[in-house]
């Protein structure tokens, strides 16, 4: 028997949601300094996002979440990020990883849930720790680098090795653990997206029950169907939801690069004889063009392959089908190509505004800054996508990860 969570407002529609995201965007930009200064976003501005009702916006209902689409995800995540890049990849990430705690047993996920439904967990896929299998679940200890937004969390997911696993079972599982857990060892120290506090996260002997252990990847895990049967949306392949996290962040960011790109072309004088507004010039008439066709077609595409992904889960949860593998790679070779887009504009945006966006606290450059540490992200190679999209499409078997 499942006790329902109310939401915090049970009439909250996602038209609002966008509303209350975009409305914070000069408080964000405001921060942005100070976020990237520090290493992380402070506790007011994580706190502003808990009290809009952000971090729920996809949690299944049943669990005090909103239950809304994933177009209305994308809308939310790129508003944030286009106010702030950084705190919007720790908003993206920490509230998206609500679909891989939909494949753990319903004990964990009504543990994880509580009484509130407040939860918010950062992830680290890569298996950086190792556990010993003792009665009722595993003692593991490890160090886990890139944990986003690992100091506002209430639990993380951490991938682990199992020392010895008896015949049969599984040698990597995915733990569930609450806050008090681990500890947070200040380590991330890059040049974009310092503030989202991506920092070391180290645990010691610390004892997880088998329930909060899935086998990771979560190959043949179902959704418990008392719980999910009203979330569509997680019946969608878990690729798509993925990397439509991190592009949201992109997209949303060369977003806010174009803003700044025509507030400078509304103050600033071109340099050399003419010495003519720049919005007056062609030059800058073309790049401006250019660059909103290319943030708009970005956007375009994601949104699209965001409907395309619910009505895929749609299909699923009608029929017991899941979405085939072409379906499945053809969106995410879509969602990348928005990533490309999107990093375009902001290139050009940044080689055309000139010296001064190159100042080590110009907000244009750090926007520059964090979208090409973005777009080198492991999962934006779009390469090897693309090759194993070729290869499943015609037959052969994926190579590499991707």
């Amino acid at each position: 028997m499942i006790d329902p969570i109310a939401p915090p407002e049970p009439d909250l529609t996602s038209d609002e949601i966008i509303a209350r995201a975009d409305a914070m965007r000069d408080m964000l930009r405001e921060r942005q300094a100070a976020t990237e200064a520090t290493g992380n976003m402070s506790a007011e501005t994580n706190q502003a996002l808990v009290d809009a009702g952000f971090y729920r916006v996809v949690q299944p209902r049943l669990f005090g979440g909103y239950g809304f689409d994933l177009p209305t995800y994308v809308r939310m995540v790129t508003a944030i990020a286009r106010g702030c890049p950084e705190t919007g990849w720790v908003l993206s990430l920490v509230l998206g990883h609500v679909h891989q705690l939909a494949t753990y047993p319903l004990e964990a996920q009504q543990e994880a849930f509580g009484a509130t439904g407040d939860f918010r967990a950062p992830e680290v896929a890569a298996p950086q720790g190792r556990g010993q299998a003792v009665p009722g679940g595993f003692r593991v200890s490890g160090a886990w680098d890139y944990a986003s937004g690992c100091a506002h969390a209430t639990h993380i997911l951490l991938a682990f090795f199992v020392d010895d696993p008896a015949p049969g079972e599984p040698a990597m599982r995915m733990g569930l653990f609450d806050r008090s857990d681990y500890r947070i060892v200040s380590n991330w120290d890059v040049i974009g997206m310092q503030g989202t506090g991506s920092d070391r996260v180290v645990m010691d002997d610390v004892f997880v029950s088998t329930a909060r252990a899935k086998p990771y990847p979560p190959i043949g895990l179902s959704l418990p169907a008392e719980a999910y049967a009203d979330a569509t949306l997680f019946r969608g392949p878990a690729r798509p939801f993925i990397l439509t996290e991190s592009a949201s962040v992109v997209v949303g960011a060369a977003e806010g690069a174009l803003d700044l790109y025509e507030e400078t072309f509304r103050v600033r004088k071109a340099t050399g004889p003419t010495g003519a507004p720049r919005v007056e010039l062609a030059e800058y008439q073309l790049n401006y063009g250019r660059c909103r066709a290319l943030v708009d077609t970005a956007k375009a595409a994601l949104l699209q392959t965001a409907h395309e992904y619910m009505a895929v889960a749609q299909r699923t949860a009608k029929t017991g089908e899941a979405c085939d593998e072409d379906d499945m790679r053809r969106m995410g070779l879509v969602i990348l190509q928005s990533v490309h887009l999107a990093h375009e504009a902001v290139d050009i945006i940044f080689r055309t505004t000139g010296t001064s966006a190159s100042k080590r606290d110009s907000m244009l450059g750090r926007y520059w800054r964090n979208v090409n540490v973005l777009r080198g992200h492991l999962a934006h190679q779009s390469d090897s996508a693309a090759i194993n999209y070729g290869r499943t499409h015609f037959g052969l078997p994926p190579v590499g990860i991707a």
